[in-house]
């Protein structure tokens, strides 16, 4: 084999390999193992190493549970086993100090709780293929990075996610990239960590341009993680302390958080972890920081969305079907989960009069917890900002454009297995190039190729033929929510109603198989 690249860290040397005329590196700590003393603690440096440590495969991913047996058909999530979790991987074109060339960093998603680097989609040899240093990462997940106790501090897996940030600034520039040229993107709950970043001082600096995909900069209600860890409390009959829970082994942990959350979702609601407001990292709400204006103004954005998010998690369990059949009860549980009145409801019915109930719910429900807030995100700015939608449908029947489907296209993995799981056969290669190279002109200009946000809200939408923009496409919908926020007196810079959840009465309904009456 020939000798692979050899780069210094701040903590000690790394040997990576060369792939197809780039240079990979694997599994490079950037912070300690965050067990034994140090868990449920905010993450600390590395142990520095002599001599040369390899670099050449995923490390260890952090505990998780494994997907549902409906969604392990769609979505990837290989495990790799050890201590050594918190360490990330970079692809470069040419590694050495004089390239200087733009940076991405990926942040993954999995509603906090799943996911990791290792995934093959999130490979990052088309990005350095196209002249990208591309840094991806793991970050603590579920309760081990999520989890709010009385005894531990807040959000350490957000903070894992900053300490990579960091790594990122003091280490890149050996890689061939430019430490004031870095642009961080997520998906989903990747996204969601980004908005965090956003509005964190202490993450100011770090960043020149975010990519938000599927996710609003949020925060979740303390008392909603409080819940699912003491319902992990009592399966596992200790105290819902750190102390407590760092004594459990880590795959009974991992069981009681599957079985403490298994009923929650993003449309219906119910407990779940998230990133909370803790004083410190995270000193307030995150989208009402950025729409006050006084936090990352100066950081160009690239925002958007998938034309039927809700898919992904109604359609493979079947609920989809169970929501058309209860109707007007399955509109009053998305009332409840929005907080909404009457009226809006009513406007969507008006504004799509062929659409299905449940096609209905999962628009309303995906407009209040994500478009809505985009939108106001993109209002507010003053540096530009870019809002683009991804319409292509999944040729997996009844996917449609849902929720992740757009990975396979930014990262140019189509071809991968893992991604035809939920694009299924024959993806276009033309939308993924054009997705992809959008991606990269943004990090490298700060302009993916379209026209930046004003008050004629032009949207840069990749669907089934040639990407266009379109003018407003969610303004109609977008206008009952303004209209609904106007009449509670919910002003531009505040932020609307946190989420509610969806009556036990219609999630039961919803949870019972199609003929099986209750007796």
């Amino acid at each position: 084999m020939a000798e692979g690249p050899v780069v210094g860290t701040p903590y000690g040397a790394v040997r990576g390999r060369y792939e197809n005329g780039l240079a990979v590196f694997r599994g490079i700590p950037y912070a300690a193992p965050p067990f034994g003393p140090r868990r449920f603690l905010p993450p600390v440096p590395p142990e520095p190493w002599t001599g040369v440590r390899d670099a050449g495969a995923f490390g260890p991913t952090p505990p998780k549970p494994p997907y549902s047996e409906a969604f392990a058909k769609l979505l990837s999530d290989p495990a790799v086993p050890g201590d050594d979790c918190l360490n990330l991987n970079v692809w470069t074109p040419e590694p050495g100090p004089g390239a200087r060339l733009p940076v991405m960093v990926w942040i993954h998603g999995g509603a906090l709780t799943r996911g990791s680097s290792a995934m093959p989609v999130y490979d990052g040899r088309s990005f350095a293929r196209d002249g990208v240093v591309f840094v991806s990462l793991n970050y603590r997940l579920g309760v081990e990075g999520f989890g709010l106790f009385p005894d531990a501090p807040a959000n350490p897996g957000l903070r894992d996610q900053l300490a990579a940030l960091e790594w990122v600034r003091d280490a890149i520039t050996g890689f061939g990239g430019d430490p004031d040229r870095v642009t961080v993107f997520g998906e989903s709950a990747g996204a969601i960590s980004i908005g965090a970043l956003l509005a964190s001082p202490r993450a100011q600096g770090l960043f020149r341009r975010a990519a938000l995909q599927s996710g609003p900069p949020e925060a979740t209600d303390r008392e909603k993680v409080r819940r699912v860890v003491r319902r992990m409390a009592t399966r596992l009959k200790v105290p819902a302390t750190a102390r407590a829970f760092a004594a459990v082994d880590r795959a009974a942990l991992a069981g009681a958080q599957a079985e403490a959350s298994r009923r929650a979702s993003p449309v219906l609601g119910g407990p779940a972890f998230g990133i909370v407001v803790d004083g410190d990292l995270v000193p307030r709400d995150p989208l009402e920081a950025l729409l006050d204006g006084g936090v990352a103004q100066d950081v160009e954005l690239l925002l958007g969305w998938t034309s039927e998010e809700y898919r992904l998690w109604l359609a493979p369990t079947g609920l989809l079907e169970r929501v058309d059949r209860l109707g007007p009860l399955a509109l009053a549980g998305a009332m409840a989960r929005c907080r909404c009145s009457p009226e809006v409801p009513r406007g969507y019915r008006l504004a799509h009069p062929r659409a299905s109930t449940g096609d209905l719910v999962g628009q309303l429900v995906t407009d209040f917890l994500l478009r809505v807030p985009l939108h106001r995100l993109a209002d507010a700015r003053r540096a530009p900002a870019y809002v683009y939608e991804f319409a292509w449908p999944s040729n997996v029947p009844g996917l449609g454009a849902c929720h992740a489907l757009e990975l396979g296209f930014v990262f140019d993995t189509v071809g991968v297995p893992e991604a035809a799981r939920l694009a299924g056969p024959g993806a276009p290669q033309d939308l993924a190039d054009a997705m992809h190279s959008a991606w990269v002109r943004f990090a490298a200009e700060g302009d993916p190729g379209w026209a930046a946000w004003d008050d004629t809200h032009p949207v840069r939408v990749f669907g089934a033929g040639e990407p266009e923009v379109v003018r407003g496409p969610r303004d109609r919908e977008v206008g009952l929510w303004e209209a609904e926020f106007a009449a509670a007196g919910i002003g531009d810079a505040a932020v609307a109603p946190a989420p509610g959840v969806v009556p036990r009465s219609v999630v039961r309904r919803l949870r019972r198989p199609r003929g099986v009456r209750k007796v």
